[in-house]
Formats: structure tokens, sequence, C-alpha cells
């Protein structure tokens, strides 16, 4: 796929550039947020992408050297892909909706990405080099940030289609929908863990992007044994596990302001690992 050779990991996440942003600025096209990388005790900090205009929703190639996201460098949301030091910027979608959160499959030949361009959010895969973008939900419902699962099987994302959101899996054809999260909580952003028996996610109390309690949860990859790692009065969310699936990345405002933060796999151990007036969200791990 090109790029260095990746030997240890790294957690890449996006940061605001102005202390005056908010969470939902992260909607504007004309606001600045970037893509920065970090070593897992949140050292060695580097942005990557070094653009006016917002990076977001990094996504690492599963051999570490390329990272997707989706930016509006170009004037809409579109996704783009980059070596993981952030070098050679491709842009993959052309399309006047808004095409975001990419996803690689585990063999890292396609990507799947959420996309409203059939006149609500679906979500839709295409090769790692943009080519053959296909919607594979097609459901009048909201369908948002998919994950692919490690053995490249299944797809999870979130939808309403059942009244509130919920977590879904689906073959990478679109067919075998399969709800997994029951209840009158909202649960959204899944990540399955690196051997594909679980699934951690957040979930919300009541339906709004910054107001809330929210938590991050595990559950086994069939929805059941449901636990809630964090038991914060804040918001945790936005989950992701390293690649040995013994911790899990994630962001808070436990401490008063948007944070990266890392967690034994069980919930313990929470460790702050950024610390500034900005917000920090969106972490992920690298292979």
């Amino acid at each position: 796929m090109g790029g260095a050779t990746v030997t240890e990991p790294r957690i890449a996440f996006v940061s605001a550039t102005d202390s005056n942003l908010t969470i939902n600025d992260v909607y504007s096209i004309e606001t600045d947020w970037e893509i920065l990388i970090m070593n897992p005790d949140g050292s060695n900090l580097t942005n990557i992408t070094n653009s006016p205009t917002p990076d977001l929703h990094p996504a690492w190639s599963p051999d570490g050297t390329k990272i997707a996201f989706h930016s509006a460098r170009d004037g809409d949301w579109e996704i783009y892909v980059t070596n993981a030091d952030g070098s050679n910027p491709v842009r993959l979608t052309d399309d006047p909706a808004e095409d975001v959160a990419p996803w690689w499959s585990p063999d890292g030949k396609r990507i799947a990405f959420e996309s409203n361009r059939d006149g609500n959010a679906e979500i839709y895969i295409m090769n790692a080099d943009g080519s053959e973008q296909t919607n594979i939900t097609n459901d009048p419902a909201w369908d948002a940030h998919p994950t692919w699962s490690p053995d490249g099987s299944r797809i999870a994302f979130a939808s309403d289609r059942a009244g509130n959101d919920n977590i879904y899996l689906v073959d990478p054809d679109g067919s075998n929908v399969t709800k997994i999260t029951q209840g009158p909580s909202k649960y959204d952003y899944a990540r399955w863990s690196p051997d594909g028996s679980k699934i951690v996610c957040h979930y919300y109390l009541f339906y709004t992007y910054t107001e809330g309690e929210y938590e991050i949860v595990v559950m086994d990859a069939d929805g059941a044994n449901l636990q809630n790692l964090t038991n914060d009065l804040s918001r945790d969310w936005l989950p992701s596990w390293s690649p040995d699936g013994k911790h899990i990345v994630f962001s808070s405002d436990r401490d008063g302001d948007l944070d990266i933060y890392v967690m034994d796999a069980d919930g313990s151990n929470v460790t702050k690992l950024t610390d500034n007036d900005v917000i920090d969200v969106i972490p992920t791990w690298s292979p």
C-alpha cells in the first residue's frame, strides 16, 4: 500500500485549533480541526494535516501506513487518504453530498463510509482507490459510522430505523441486517475488538450531541452481556481498541473539557493522555 513501515502503535485523534470551538463546530466546513498522532502514552504529538479547513475522523489502514479521513478542504465533505505522516493526500470521493466517517476493511482493499448522496445517511462501500462506490443499506432511516469486523464478514453501524439509535450488523453486500442492541438508551460509534469477539460503543440517555451523560459500554459481538465501562457523570464517548485488545482509548470531558483518555479493557486504570484548552476527540489506535 506504500508509505513507511510502522513498528509501534500510535493513536490518531482530532483536535481543535481554537479554544473557542465547540463540539458542534465539527459540522462546519468553515472551522479548523486537525488530525494529530501521538504515542500511546501521549508523547511525541504531531500534527499530520496542517490544513486551514477541518480534517476529521481518522481511520488507520490495516498495515498502519495510511490514514483515511474526511475533510472539507475542497469545499464540501469528502473522503481522503494520506500516508501516516500526512504526506500525499489523495481525494477518494467527489460528490456534492456529505461523504464522511471512513473505515477500512481488514484486508485494506475496501473502505466503508457514510454518505447522504441518496437523500439520507446511508452506509456505502468503495474500493480503496475510490472506485465502485455502492450503497449497501438503502433504508429511509439514518445509517452511520460503519466499522468492519476483523474477519471482514460483517459491518457494524448505527441506525435509528427502530425509532432510536441502535447498533446493527450487516454483511458487506447489504444482506443479513441484524439489530444487536436493545432498550431506551441510544447507541452509536461501534468498534470491534481485534479478535472480533466484542464490540465497544458509547450510549447516551437522550438525543443531543452536546448535552447529557454518555457512557462507554462493551458487549459480545451479538449484543449479549452488555457492560458499562465508565459509570461517570460526564461525556465518555468515541472509543477505540488497542491492537492487542487490552486497552480502550476514548474522549471525555470529565475534567471540564474534552480530552483523550485510555483505560484497561475492563474500565479500570483510566489515564488522561492530552491536557490542553482545546477539544480533543475521535481517537483511534493504529494496528
